[in-house]
């Protein structure tokens, strides 16, 4: 009984892994719903300003130590690379680093009720997939849609992908009658080459409808993305020729980057 039940565990494991590594390293194809950035553990943070208050536990989630620091000690997938490769890994990862950015263009004075446009564009990532959300905080654990502030998004995001044309394959996997009005989208068709130094870029605009009471409320994007696919010395393949990150399903090799946050002045007309 005892041998039957491991050989069960093991078989269930084996069916499941596949499924679980594919859902976050290329993005979350079966979830269509609002992603606050607590869930993304296995990325690794650009700052440790992203998670203030934190303490040493903070500076064991930046991107140096949760993901280059194994990458060059040669741990876990990279045990196969030589010492030669894994620092050429490390300065291509640095290179995409770099290079990713999100940027949020957002009006700074609104009237009550007034429906606005949102854009947020970002550069980099090593793709296939990145992840744009709207949050009320720049901090890792603590932040929350962009709903929890005030903003209601009331329209599907308008994706441009980095072919320059719209996007809707993801959002259309939601059911129309649950509404498609979400804060966080997914972007495909994303490719960038740490090597040769050229990334992706894309943009989503959202439409938001401001608060009724005048105040100051807050906005900012977060900008979920991978690094290791942007090399070929970041991967591996599997028997289909997927792309399997080299680090591992919790590796580190994904990052979280904040925008500063924007104190939007939501103020009646003047008379």
């Amino acid at each position: 009984m005892r041998i039957r039940f491991t050989r069960a565990v093991a078989a269930l494991a084996a069916g499941i892994a596949p499924t679980v590594a594919a859902a976050y390293p290329g993005g979350t194809p079966n979830f269509q719903t609002n992603v606050a950035p607590f869930c993304a553990g296995c990325h690794s943070s650009r700052s440790t300003e992203y998670l203030a208050g934190a303490g040493d536990r903070a500076m064991k989630e930046v991107a140096e130590r949760k993901h280059i620091a194994v990458v060059l000690s040669g741990q876990k997938g990279y045990a196969g690379l030589s010492e030669s490769d894994r620092a050429t890994l490390a300065d291509q990862i640095r290179a995409l680093d770099a290079a990713s950015t999100v940027k949020v263009a957002a009006p700074a004075v609104v009237r009550p009720g007034e429906t606005f446009q949102v854009t947020v564009s970002v550069t980099g990532g090593a793709g296939p997939v990145v992840g744009v959300a709207l949050v009320d905080r720049a901090h890792r654990w603590y932040a929350r849609s962009a709903a929890s502030a005030g903003w209601q998004v009331v329209a599907p995001p308008a994706v441009i992908g980095p072919d320059g044309h719209p996007q809707n394959e993801w959002i259309a996997k939601r059911p129309e009658s649950f509404d498609r009005n979400m804060s966080f989208v997914n972007v495909t068709g994303v490719s960038s080459d740490s090597a040769a130094g050229r990334w992706a870029s894309a943009t989503v605009v959202f439409a938001l409808r401001a608060p009724d009471r005048i105040g100051s409320y807050p906005l900012a994007a977060a900008f979920f993305y991978g690094t290791e696919k942007s090399t070929v010395l970041g991967y591996t393949t599997d028997a289909l020729g997927r792309k399997e990150v080299r680090g591992g399903f919790a590796g580190g090799s994904g990052r979280l980057l904040f925008t500063p946050v924007e104190q939007i002045q939501v103020q009646a007309p003047t008379p």
